[in-house]
This record gives structure tokens, C-alpha cells and sequence, in this order.
């Protein structure tokens, strides 16, 4: 799940969701959960065009070679 993260335990994660939840609060936290959720699917698709992108642009200069 958060490969990106190896170094981080389970004493860590809830560490991190205590403070979170001292910081937003019961009402606010899952308003700040989806839109966390939102912005990394919005990078992951950015960067999945940013690719396509890079590979089209091999693509053509293969065929012109």
C-alpha cells in the first residue's frame, strides 16, 4: 500500500492519523482524506500523460530516423 514509504511502521502511521486528527478534527478528516486522495490521483494521471507523452515523442523520432 505505501510502497513509496518503506521505513515508515504501523506505530508511525497511527502516530501520523493521531496528530491529524488533533489537527482537523473528527468532522473535517475525511473532507481532508478525499481531497488528499483527489490530488495524488490528479498527479498519478498527470504524470501517466507527462509519460505517454515523452513515449510518443520517441515513437516519432524513431520513424523519422
Amino acid at each position: 500500500m505505501l510502497g513509496f514509504l518503506p521505513n515508515i511502521g504501523p506505530t508511525e502511521i497511527l502516530v501520523v492519523l493521531a496528530v491529524a486528527l488533533l489537527i482537523f478534527g473528527p468532522g473535517k478528516l475525511p473532507e481532508v482524506g478525499k481531497a488528499l486522495g483527489r490530488t495524488i490521483n490528479e498527479f498519478k494521471r498527470a504524470s501517466r500523460d507527462v509519460q505517454k507523452q515523452i513515449n510518443e515523442a520517441i515513437e516519432d523520432e524513431d520513424k523519422k530516423a
